[in-house]
């Protein structure tokens, strides 16, 4: 077996590891942000980690691939007032449209393949 070279392993920890702004339009979403490591990827999509502050709202938009979450901690609320609590493993498919609201903030783990489309 190779042995891993440093440069290798990125590790950041969501504790303490600063999120960047999470952009709609290329504007920053008030109170919205992500932690992401694989640069292959477009920022917020493949696997990153979203932070929504508490009172913050998510731009209604609809899934053009299925995108998929763990809640780490927090709520999330969903237009139809399905709420999401810590431990629920989501899987909203491909075109399926909504938008979300965190009362109290909320952590999740997202893997997702392609941007949203704003509706």
């Amino acid at each position: 077996m190779r042995k891993m070279e440093k440069e290798e392993r990125l590790v950041a920890n969501i504790g303490t590891t600063p999120f960047e702004p999470f952009l709609v339009d290329g504007k920053p979403i008030t109170g919205q942000s992500f932690l992401q490591l694989d640069d292959t990827f477009a920022p917020g999509t493949g696997f990153h980690v979203y932070r929504m502050e508490p009172g913050s709202f998510s731009q209604p938009h609809e899934h053009t691939c299925h995108e998929q979450f763990l809640v780490i901690e927090g709520e999330v609320t969903d237009d139809d007032c399905y709420v999401y609590k810590p431990g629920d493993f989501v899987l909203l498919k491909s075109g399926t449209q909504h938008s979300s609201y965190s009362r109290i903030g909320a952590i999740l783990a997202v893997f997702i393949r392609s941007a949203e489309k704003n509706i």
